[in-house]
């Protein structure tokens, strides 16, 4: 049985489907639910289904096999070691051209996306059936073994999910797909997650793995029912060991031959790097300051929760209002505020107004930016490389900030006190910020907009509002 906020996404999702149907049935409701009308559209609701299995994979290796391992009587030293599953994540540039550039036997007659999300979606569904028949008490390094396995297939779903979904939306749906993206992966993680809870309850971890290999068939299915993405673009046939050298870096070579590649390059790995700073201190901060886990998790999970979906779907609103420019700067501008909250946060102490606020806002500021900060790096990608060039632009927006919350941020803590660091996050978010703002004034972005940001007529989107006259 589904309790608690697992239960706040079946009925969200439930409330979705009833009003797509009752968009598409009755002229009088598609009249009232305009501004809803498109998240009804084909390629919206689309990657929806193939953001849920997106988010399988990453589900099996974080929440649900930490349970798994401690519920079998490991260590936490032991447990820890199972991040090497994460760490494949970020290595996926690695061989995301092979995405793009390597056409499959047998399949690659359905098409270059859809052939790749078969082979990496049923490779997902082996990878979880063979975590789920390891024992983690009997073979550990087999069950590390199996959930790299699990990292790698997952990384590779979403390097060719992310192609697709940037490949059959235009480039006015971009921030509305976004977000029904980001939906599709968190309803579909908490699902997966909540299945393999109930069913290890009642049955045991096994067929709680095996059960929730049903996740990664959504992505199939939508590939296959749509077929290819009308925006796809072939690149260069590669044949030779020259061509497949070139199929490597052909597409890092086209990025950074853009005019202020290196000034974008510098956007992406700065802007996040306060947010990611705060996230990792912020369990940290609430028990220093004596929130009790009931507190906790109706302040930061459900209300978190719910202001990050209120987030999204202002985002998608936001970007078709304001255009890419305006709407990305003023994310990135409340996501660094939202650091700011947590600093009052800390100088107040235990307040429970203070937390709700803290994380209902905070929520709708990552909401906003997962939708338009998205967006835009989708925009950059050139469709001949879709998959190769997101997946590079993906991982570069999170490294530096890993890396810098791995070695700085208990130190930092504890030298300065929560109330400082907390400004000092916010003022490492100000560097992006201003960075963006000069790019914008520059006419920077709109020269290095990729194919992908661009309409079939040619108009690069990142320059007029969409959805306005």
């Amino acid at each position: 049985m589904l309790t608690g906020s697992n239960l706040y996404f079946v009925i969200v999702a439930a409330i979705a489907v009833l009003v797509v149907v009752a968009m598409r049935r009755s002229p009088a409701v598609r009249a009232r639910l305009a501004p809803l009308a498109p998240y009804a559209e084909r390629g919206p609701i689309a990657v929806f289904f193939m953001g849920i299995s997106s988010g399988l994979a990453f589900t099996m290796i974080g929440a649900t096999l930490t349970t798994r391992l401690k519920q079998d009587g490991l260590d936490k030293s032991t447990i820890t070691a199972f991040t090497l599953g994460f760490l494949v994540y970020n290595l996926k540039p690695l061989w995301a051209w092979m995405v793009d550039g390597i056409r499959l036997p047998v399949l690659g007659g359905l098409g270059q996306r859809v052939s790749w999300i078969l082979l990496s979606g049923v490779l997902v569904a082996a990878a979880i059936v063979n975590l789920a028949l390891v024992d983690p008490v009997a073979d550990l390094q087999a069950t590390i073994v199996a959930a790299v396995l699990v990292g790698f297939a997952g990384a590779t779903y979403d390097i060719v999910i992310d192609a697709y979904r940037i490949e059959t939306l235009e480039p006015n749906q971009m921030g509305v797909g976004s977000g029904m993206t980001q939906y599709g992966w968190k309803i579909g993680s908490v699902l997966a997650g909540a299945l393999a809870l109930v069913i290890a309850a009642r049955s045991n971890w096994q067929v709680a793995y095996l059960a929730c290999v049903v996740f990664a068939f959504p992505a199939m299915i939508v590939a296959v029912l749509r077929g290819e993405p009308s925006r796809r673009r072939e690149p260069i046939v590669r044949r030779g060991m020259s061509e497949l050298g070139a199929s490597i870096i052909g597409p890092f070579i086209e990025f950074f031959r853009r005019h202020g590649a290196l000034v974008i390059l510098a956007f992406i790995l700065l802007h996040k790097i306060g947010d990611t700073l705060g996230q990792q201190a912020l369990r940290l901060m609430l028990d220093d300051l004596g929130f009790t886990n009931d507190e906790i998790a109706l302040y930061d999970v459900v209300i978190g929760f719910w202001a990050f979906w209120v987030g999204l779907a202002i985002g998608g609103v936001l970007y078709a209002k304001l255009g890419l420019k305006r709407s990305v700067l003023l994310s990135l501008m409340l996501m660094m505020i939202s650091n700011a909250s947590f600093a009052l946060l800390a100088a107040a102490g235990h307040s429970n107004m203070g937390l709700a606020a803290a994380m209902a806002f905070e929520n709708v500021a990552s909401g906003i930016g997962g939708v338009t900060i998205v967006a835009y790096f989708s925009a950059l990608c050139d469709l001949r490389f879709t998959a190769a060039q997101y997946a590079l632009i993906s991982a570069a927006a999170s490294v530096v900030g890993r890396v810098l919350t791995a070695t700085t941020t208990g130190r930092l803590v504890d030298s300065f006190g929560y109330v400082a660091f907390y400004w000092g996050t916010t003022a490492a978010a100000l560097p992006g910020v201003l960075l963006f703002w000069w790019m914008s004034r520059s006419g920077l972005i709109d020269r290095s907009i990729g194919s992908a940001g661009v309409s079939g007529e040619g108009d690069v989107r990142a320059e007029e509002p969409q959805g306005t006259a």
